[in-house]
């Protein structure tokens, strides 16, 4: 993400991409980005500053933290002491709490929350893949107007919120998605299309709304259907949820979640910071969250070396079957 978002920069402002050796090492011819139904675009690395070395960052006006949520902590170690007074930090990560992490590490800085509202992954040396659409949003805050112009003139649609707390729970809500899409090892598109994949989306989404009303939290809606009515939305047949929900099919043939990435490239992936994340806040409010908590059990297990294998559909399903509505499993599989 952090190279999607400083490869579209980069034609409008000095950007410096701080990370991974891994990664940095590939962009030595610099970077190309496709996807969104934009063209292809090659980003010469000489419009690119590229460095391990967190002491770049002190002389930005914007810092975007673009690491996984367990990284956060370390970043905002690297953060501290590095940074002008009048930097503004931008969290574009998954979660609910990265903000608040890098607040309370950095007291003196100005930090926002932002969100991302597509996938982008990492499809070859230097090439970055945007698979879905969608506006970027963070904080409706006066040291986010240059920036929000800057992403404008590079033509990523960005939206000011004044309510991200509840955009942010909207987006957990979608990510739980992601721990499908990785055990399903298909497509975005397919998985979706096919209603035992999204009945386990459904069990998570429900556990994780009784766990947001129990908070008294209200997600923000983020697209043609209240966050309330997806699991129902989700539980259609194929043929009823393709016409209610098309435009959740209409993503890119090849998009697939970061954390499926994850699990492909032996990383460790950020399932804690969303099943975990609705597990934890079940528990606080005395419910439980069992679906949440086998599909994260069943990540953990696929992290491991030689242990990632694709799960059919039912065959999910049937791994959280006692977790919801015993009527939705007329099917028992094999895996």
């Amino acid at each position: 993400m952090g190279c999607h978002l400083g490869g579209h920069l980069a034609r409008h402002t000095d950007v410096t991409l701080v990370g991974r050796p891994s990664v940095l090492d590939g962009l030595a011819d610099g970077l190309t980005l496709s996807g969104a139904g934009r063209a292809r675009a090659h980003v010469p690395p000489e419009l690119l500053t590229r460095t391990t070395d967190p002491d770049a960052l002190a002389g930005a006006d914007y810092v975007l933290v673009t690491v996984k949520s367990a990284a956060t902590a370390a970043a905002a170690r690297e953060l501290t002491g590095r940074l002008r007074p009048d930097t503004t930090v931008v969290s574009f990560q998954n979660g609910l709490h990265n903000a608040r992490l890098l607040r309370d590490a950095l007291p003196q800085t100005t930090v926002l929350a932002g969100m991302v509202p597509y996938n982008v992954v990492h499809t070859g040396p230097g090439t970055f893949h945007q698979g879905t659409t969608g506006a970027l949003m963070l904080d409706a805050h006066p040291a986010a107007r240059p920036l929000v112009a800057a992403l404008r003139a590079a033509r990523l649609d960005v939206q000011p919120r004044d309510d991200m707390p509840r955009v942010q729970h909207a987006k957990l809500l979608m990510n739980l998605n992601n721990a499908v899409n990785a055990l399903s090892g298909l497509p975005l598109r397919e998985q979706l299309g096919q209603r035992a994949y999204r009945l386990c989306l459904a069990r998570c989404q429900q556990e994780a709304l009784a766990a947001f009303a129990a908070a008294g939290v209200r997600p923000a809606r983020l697209g043609p259907v209240p966050a309330r009515l997806t699991p129902w939305v989700l539980r259609l047949p194929d043929a009823a949820f393709r016409r209610v929900a098309a435009a959740s099919l209409a993503v890119d043939a090849h998009a697939r979640s970061s954390m499926w990435e994850d699990l492909e490239r032996g990383r460790a992936t950020e399932v804690d910071a969303l099943q975990g994340e609705v597990v934890a806040m079940a528990r606080r409010h005395g419910l439980t969250a069992p679906a949440n908590a086998r599909l994260a059990a069943l990540v953990h297990a696929a992290e491991q070396p030689g242990l990632h294998r694709p799960w059919t559909g039912p065959a999910l399903l049937h791994a959280l079957s006692g977790t919801s509505d015993a009527t939705e499993d007329r099917q028992v599989p094999g895996h």
